[in-house]
């Protein structure tokens, strides 16, 4: 983002404005933490800012401040859509493609309002007026502080913004452990500790909430687990009857594929999860090093992402979708035995 672009903005933001910030589908912990962070800055200067998700996201994300003020599209959909054909802005937050938005797609593309993006994934559509995209950094979250910061407004940074920046950094970086995570996003935790974020009531609240039927569902999802030694991959799958079976709620699979990527020799992880209501089957993929997982889903599972965390969707069934998954790997086999 230039200084020419910092100047328009700070000039468009200089008197009240209706604006809309939205995620991407399916939100997680950045989506929420960014979006959250950036609806505080702007209610600062009177602002008639709202937070439209596309659906609903996991309840460890609903105590975040601000949480109560998130509309969402799919249940509220004639409001929803009233407020995006109303707005004089729209931030698009942690995605570059309305794809990325479900069945927001139709009306943020037809929307007339100025678009502004702050994203870290890789390949953005041209689309916004505004882009300040950077796939080098740890999150969106991240950025909405950098973006901040642009602005001149650091010293307006509260215990609100400061702990959604936080939630945002932390989920995104796997708890700071990511190789995104640079000694700058080390500086700008301690900075949002000292501007009020309780790191040790943020963590609590992000991974010491489990259900027992979570802790359950993780059993059953780990004894699926499979190694496949010569091309250095584990993947993991979940039907939906098992998913059934642990009463699945929405986020209970987080993180989950990061315990096939933590086995010794492997780089490459993925974990398949059916889901009947959409007719899908989930992938989320993860790897170490130089394999980019976002080539590999971009080119095979209709998805994308980073280098080491991307995501993807197949509309095969689960054992069709594991099996193409196993076909593919041989011609990987030397960049995955050489990372």
């Amino acid at each position: 983002m230039t200084k020419e672009d910092i100047k328009n903005i700070k000039q468009l933001l200089a008197t009240p404005k209706n604006i809309v910030i939205v995620p991407h589908k399916n939100p997680d912990g950045d989506a929420i933490g960014s979006t959250l962070a950036l609806y505080h800055y702007l209610i600062k200067d009177k602002h008639n800012a709202t937070v439209i998700v596309p659906n609903d996201y996991p309840n460890f994300l609903k105590w975040i401040p601000g949480n109560d003020h998130i509309l969402k599209h799919d249940s509220q959909t004639e409001t929803c859509e009233t407020l995006i054909k109303s707005a004089d802005i729209i931030f698009t937050l942690d995605f570059n493609a309305f794809h990325r938005t479900g069945n927001m797609e139709s009306i943020l593309a037809e929307s007339k309002a100025l678009k502004i993006m702050i994203d870290h994934h890789q390949a953005p559509d041209d689309y916004a007026t505004y882009m300040f995209s950077d796939v080098r950094m740890s999150s969106t979250a991240e950025m909405v502080y950098h973006f901040i910061e642009m602005l001149g407004s650091t010293s307006r940074i509260d215990s609100n913004i400061a702990t959604c920046i936080y939630v945002g950094i932390m989920t995104d970086t796997g708890s700071f452990r990511f190789p995104l995570t640079t000694s700058k996003t080390h500086k700008i935790i301690a900075s949002l500790i000292e501007k009020g974020a309780n790191n040790a009531d943020i963590h609590n609240h992000i991974y010491d909430t489990n259900s027992y039927e979570k802790i359950q569902l993780l059993g059953c999802a780990l004894s699926n687990l499979k190694v496949l030694p010569e091309a250095r991959t584990a993947y993991i799958t979940l039907s939906q009857n098992e998913l059934n079976t642990f009463n699945y709620k929405k986020g209970d699979t987080e993180g989950v594929v990061n315990y096939g990527l933590s086995l010794k020799n492997i780089v490459f992880a993925a974990i398949f999860i059916e889901d009947k209501q959409e007719g899908i089957i989930k992938i989320s993929l993860r790897s170490k090093g130089n394999f980019s997982v976002n080539e590999f889903s971009r080119n095979h599972f209709n998805g994308g992402g980073h280098t080491n965390a991307a995501g993807g969707r197949s509309e095969l069934p689960l054992k069709t979708t594991v099996e193409k998954f196993i076909s593919i790997l041989p011609s990987y086999n030397k960049a995955l035995n050489n990372d």
